[in-house]
């Protein structure tokens, strides 16, 4: 983020900070399931279940794209207290990005969670000091919130029971921090790209990415909690690829 991120961010009415969920970030609209990119619907493997949930909610979106992590395919984070396969963490209306209680809303609407919210109780204006770098005033506003340095925080399980499938310590990714408010992609407020975000900003732990290019061939299923997995429409696809 350039110079003067965090002053912005202090002026706005109220942040909400959620736990970044390692995934694949997919999008329903009315024309289909997408990955990234909006060319051409996504047809992955590990994309199947969400394919299926598509099919019953398709002709209930109208304007709305739900924006969300698919948690079906394990990555570098493996997640012992999953209870769906798709996390929401943004709603877009043609050129706006819904409040966060209008993410809430929309996401309860179509039975899906949101991704984990931490509580801030201490606002960020409190630790704006001009004599300390935006850097370390968002460490101390972390802490001050987290109960703990952010980087500490990324080696616990957070809170979906994250842990690494290799050797199995328990981790977590990151942190997004976004305007409760809605917005569009760029409002101008911070000098970045035409397309990056000014009202939304994330931190991951260090080379958070340890998947290799041989992922697609080995990748595996997540499964999920016992009393969860029958809320999911389609869950047989449990354990399967």
């Amino acid at each position: 983020m350039p110079d003067g991120y965090l002053a912005s961010f202090a002026k706005m009415d109220q942040l909400v900070l959620t736990e970044k969920l390692d995934g694949q970030n997919n999008c329903f609209n009315k024309h289909g399931l997408f990955a990234r990119s909006h060319t051409s619907p996504t047809e992955h493997p590990w994309d199947k279940p969400l394919r299926e949930r598509w099919k019953l909610i398709k002709d209930d979106l109208k304007d709305l794209e739900i924006f969300g992590e698919n948690m079906y395919g394990i990555h570098s984070i493996e997640y012992a207290d999953l209870e769906s396969y798709f996390y929401v963490f943004a709603v877009r209306e043609k050129d706006t990005w819904l409040s966060w209680e209008a993410v809430k809303f929309y996401a309860a609407l179509l039975d899906f969670p949101t991704v984990p919210e931490y509580d801030i109780q201490k606002a960020l204006p409190l630790f704006m000091q001009p004599n300390l770098s935006e850097n370390k005033i968002l460490e101390n506003w972390l802490t001050a919130n987290l109960g703990m340095p952010w980087l500490e925080s990324v080696e616990t399980p957070g809170m979906l029971g994250g842990f690494d499938p290799l050797i199995k310590a328990p981790c977590s990714e990151g942190f997004v921090i976004r305007n409760a408010n809605s917005f569009k992609t760029n409002e101008g407020e911070i000098p970045v790209a035409q397309n990056e975000f000014n009202n939304l900003f994330k931190l991951v732990r260090e080379a958070h990415v340890q998947t290799d290019i041989h992922w697609t061939k080995r990748w595996k299923p997540a499964a999920l909690t016992d009393y969860s997995k029958y809320k999911w429409f389609g869950y047989e696809y449990l354990g399967k690829p």
